[in-house]
């Protein structure tokens, strides 16, 4: 049975099913932070929860309608479809877009006819996923000769990395990322996103990493930590002294960082497949991220589950349109 579970249900029993930090109770608190509409739905078996499934809702702009959106979650159940179907009036929904954190390899004979492939995914298909279970000189062992090769320059060099998750550091990383996603023309977050983020998820899951260079520096990462895993979420690096190479150390680093929590894998947080194209925009940072020895891993990727079909047209022709017009 799909139930609507209150504020006041435990978030400790709620995030004993999570399986990964985009479904935390937290994440929805900092979702809510930014102007978010947000709503938890349980799967339960009796009294006992079973599966959580944290959906936001997204205005589409100068109409009454909404898109949900259920990143990172287990996979939709029939039993989750009718029930999204019963609020969608309520809820204005068009469509509820699924991005399911679960391999591709284990999705195999199961159904989807209920779903369509989504044509505006926000996650890449792909991901790297690092083993750090093995000791420190095993785990060095296995990065690429390349990447080995930067991590002792920058060291030799006098880069060093600290953890700084307090405000300090935020703002730190917060300047690098901005300074980073203009020098490299990325479309990100603003910066009332990220700080709302930040409070909300500070000395919870949330960690600040930052590489320095005589007191300056160079780059910083924000990090997750949920249950047994790390997840590089966020980076941003200066334009200075970049022949230290910073970032191949601050990387090096937040693995290290998240075996000595706890964890025993560390997700990349997305990815080109294996054999990408050098020549595609996000070739550098596929390049940078395989650097550290762990597996291309295909996710089962983004579907819709379309409740209006005829807006649903119409909201993916005005999408073309508009992308078509931004090339421009």
């Amino acid at each position: 049975m799909i139930k609507i579970i209150p504020d006041t249900y435990s978030p400790q029993l709620y995030n004993s099913v999570v399986k990964h930090p985009l479904q935390t109770w937290v994440w929805g608190q900092a979702r809510q932070n930014t102007g978010i509409k947000i709503l938890r739905l349980g799967e339960f078996q009796g009294e006992k929860l079973k599966k959580v499934y944290l959906i936001t809702f997204h205005q589409i702009p100068f109409t009454n309608f909404n898109i949900g959106y259920i990143p990172r979650s287990d996979l939709p159940t029939k039993e989750l479809l009718e029930f999204l179907k019963k609020i969608a009036k309520e809820y204005k929904l068009i469509f509820v877009k699924f991005e399911p954190y679960i391999e591709k390899s284990k999705t195999k004979n199961l159904n989807f006819s209920n779903l369509k492939r989504s044509p505006h995914p926000l996650f890449t298909n792909w991901t790297i996923i690092s083993d750090i279970s093995q000791d420190k000189e095993k785990l060095f062992a296995n990065l690429k000769s390349k990447t080995r090769y930067n991590i002792n320059l920058a060291q030799k060099k006098g880069v060093y990395v600290k953890e700084v998750s307090n405000e300090k550091g935020y703002n730190i990383f917060e300047d690098l990322y901005f300074k980073t996603i203009n020098r490299q023309k990325y479309k990100g977050h603003n910066r009332f996103y990220h700080r709302k983020i930040w409070e909300a998820v500070k000395n919870k899951m949330s960690h600040i990493l930052i590489a320095y260079y005589d007191n300056i520096p160079l780059a910083a990462y924000h990090l997750f930590i949920f249950k047994n895993r790390g997840y590089y979420v966020y980076g941003g690096s200066s334009d200075k002294y970049r022949n230290f190479m910073a970032s191949n150390l601050l990387m090096w680093e937040s693995l290290l960082f998240a075996k000595k929590n706890g964890c025993n894998t560390f997700d990349m947080w997305g990815s080109l497949p294996k054999d990408y194209s050098i020549n595609h925009p996000y070739a550098g940072f596929t390049r940078f991220k395989e650097g550290y020895g762990g597996k291309f891993i295909e996710m089962m990727g983004s579907y819709d589950f379309i409740i209006n079909s005829p807006i649903y047209f119409l909201y993916n022709l005005a999408y073309k349109l508009r992308d078509f017009i931004l090339k421009f």
